[in-house]
C-alpha cells in the first residue's frame, strides 16, 4: 500500500508499506527518522511518542496505514533548523539526557504537557509523564528540565 502524510511539515509518500508495519518502523527505517526509539514496541515506555495530528500517540501502536493523509510531528520536528525547541535546550541543560533511550519521547511529552498547562505542577509534570519510562536519571533531572523549560516559557510571555 500507499501512504501518503506529512511528517514534520514535509509531505512525503511511502510505497510499498506492509498492512502490519508499524507508524514507528515507517519514521525510523522508511522515512530516515530515527528520534523515535523502538523500546518495548508494546506502548508502554513512551520512547516511541510522536504527535499524531496534535496528539501524542506511541508510535509503536499505530499502523503505519493509520497515517495516510495524516500528520506526524516527531521529536526532530520540534526544532527550527539548528534550533533546538526550548524543551529540548532544557533536556540538555538540566541534564536530563544520560543514556537518551527515553529522551525523545519524554521531550514530546513534556513539549505537549507545557503547550497545554504553561505552568504546571510537580504533580502535574509527573502525571503527564507517567507513560515514559527511564531507567538512567531517576526522574528528577528530567522534572527539573520540564520546570526549567516552563519558567523560561513564562519569562517570555
Amino acid at each position: 500500500m500507499r501512504v501518503n502524510f506529512t511528517v514534520n511539515g514535509t509531505p512525503e509518500t511511502v510505497d510499498d508499506v506492509w498492512e502490519g508495519e508499524s507508524l514507528l518502523y515507517l519514521l525510523r527505517e522508511r522515512a530516515g527518522l530515527p528520534g523515535s526509539k523502538n523500546a518495548c514496541e508494546q506502548g508502554e515506555c513512551g520512547s516511541c511518542t510522536v504527535y499524531l495530528d496534535g496528539t501524542p500517540v506511541c508510535s509503536c501502536l499505530v499502523a503505519a496505514g493509520q497515517v495516510h493523509e495524516r500528520s506526524v510531528r516527531t521529536v526532530e520536528g520540534l526544532a527550527t533548523g539548528d534550533k533546538l525547541d526550548p524543551m529540548q535546550q532544557a533536556f540538555v541543560e538540566a541534564g536530563a539526557v544520560q543514556c537518551g533511550f527515553c529522551t525523545p519521547g519524554l521531550i514530546v511529552q513534556a513539549h505537549d504537557l507545557i503547550e497545554r498547562n504553561p505552568d504546571p505542577s510537580d504533580v502535574e509534570i509527573r502525571e503527564a509523564l507517567a507513560g515514559n519510562l527511564c531507567r538512567c536519571t531517576g526522574y528528577e533531572k528530567i522534572l527539573d528540565a520540564v520546570r526549567l523549560a516552563a519558567q523560561r516559557k513564562a519569562d517570555a510571555r
